[in-house]
């Protein structure tokens, strides 16, 4: 199977995930027979090393497949995206952990829960791990789990990545949300478990683009740089809901009466105006989102270390990407009346789903453009990169 190939698999389901889009949201998870379709494409396959049977496939095309899945439901799009994405982390760790994991299965789907919510205690062969994590997206179809920890050991502790099967995780229903319902982004709860020492891995060694895993396969795909990669991941799903919602805007005014008169939305100026510059816009987003993903992927292939300024000003991009992707949706359900708020209607759920996903913490500009003007004026980053 070559990219193209996948893409077009995966891009084929839209129809079936906007068809599930209201179920997900009242389930409060993605529809189980909707992952099962996608895992069948060999979705999750797309960032495994080519080593251990994986494609191997580019951040660009990865682009289209979060457009295009984020247009029909951003939520189950979210999920598969980050599940794939997941992946690539793991081609990140060092060669023992892959042989480990990819040795036994051809992928994992696996949450990436990596803020430092646990405590890792170094003990003979490993760690003993506890810890309780928010936004566990993709746990509630996981096989395994990946989670940030404090690690004890001689000097100060590490943020580390620990890697575990589900079986050694607990998780808590306490996904009650405005946005995003259908992720079904539970708690993670781990108490107690062992994990071998090569199932670790210092996240520190992962921002830049030379990780071992880097080290390790000598190739584009892994020399990217994380946050950057993740970034991409979880604007791309923004970018096709935004996208769908003007679609869906021109559609509407089509066939919307102006209060109180006989006439067409679409016969106002004023609407053929906005329809017009929502349509730019949004092209512009996407182009912009598709820029960044060949930047990012050319600091792959250079085999050049990602600078911090260069990942600084990368961040400030994908998060005005995000933010005017969830801009275009305000302004549709703001000029598409009260129906627009119905619990069932699209443009709302969009709102509601680009309101809470806009918050993530990647995107928060004003850490990251703090970030970023304290680099330009020479001055050290007070955030991670």
């Amino acid at each position: 199977m070559n990219e193209q190939e996948l893409i077009d698999s995966l891009t084929s389901l839209a129809p079936m995930l906007e068809e599930h889009a209201g179920e997900s949201e009242r389930i409060r998870k993605p529809v189980d027979s909707v992952m099962k379709a996608i895992e069948d494409t060999q979705a999750y396959r797309y960032f495994v090393p080519k080593k251990y049977g994986g494609f191997e496939f580019g951040l660009e095309g990865f682009m289209d497949i979060g457009v295009a899945l984020g247009a029909a439901d951003i939520s189950t799009a979210w999920v598969v995206t980050f599940c794939m994405e997941h992946n690539w982390l793991i081609g990140l760790y060092n060669q023992q952990a892959q042989d480990h994991i990819f040795g036994q299965q051809p992928y994992l789907i696996a949450p990436g829960a990596l803020a430092p919510r646990g405590k890792a205690t170094k003990v003979d062969g490993g760690y003993r791990l506890s810890g309780h994590w928010e936004w566990g997206t993709g746990v509630m179809h996981a096989d395994w789990v990946l989670v940030g920890a404090l690690t004890d050991h001689d000097g100060p502790p590490e943020v580390c990545m620990y890697a575990l099967p589900i079986a050694d995780a607990k998780v808590v229903d306490t996904w009650q949300m405005s946005g995003m319902v259908g992720t079904g982004s539970n708690d993670i709860v781990v108490e107690d478990a062992f994990v071998p020492g090569y199932l670790r891995q210092n996240l520190t060694e992962l921002r830049a683009g030379d990780s071992p895993g880097a080290q390790f396969h000598q190739t584009p795909t892994f020399r990217m740089p994380m946050l950057p990669v993740l970034g991409l991941t979880a604007a791309a799903p923004a970018v096709g809901c935004a996208k769908q919602t003007v679609t869906r805007f021109r559609a509407r005014l089509q066939e919307r009466a102006v209060y109180g008169t006989q006439d067409k939305q679409s016969e106002r100026a004023l609407a053929q105006s906005r329809l017009a510059h929502l349509t730019v816009r949004v092209q512009t987003v996407e182009t912009n989102l598709k820029c960044i993903a060949k930047d990012v992927a050319n600091w792959g292939e250079s085999g050049e270390i990602c600078p911090d300024v260069e990942r600084a000003e990368l961040r400030v991009r994908i998060g005005h990407v995000v933010r005017e992707s969830r801009n275009i949706v305000r302004e549709v359900v703001e000029v598409s009346g009260a129906h627009a708020h119905n619990l069932s209607n699209p443009f709302g759920r969009a709102l509601r789903d680009l309101e809470t996903l806009s918050c993530h913490t990647v995107f928060d500009l004003d850490i990251a453009t703090e970030s970023y003007g304290r680099l330009l004026l020479g001055l050290p980053s007070n955030s991670p990169l």
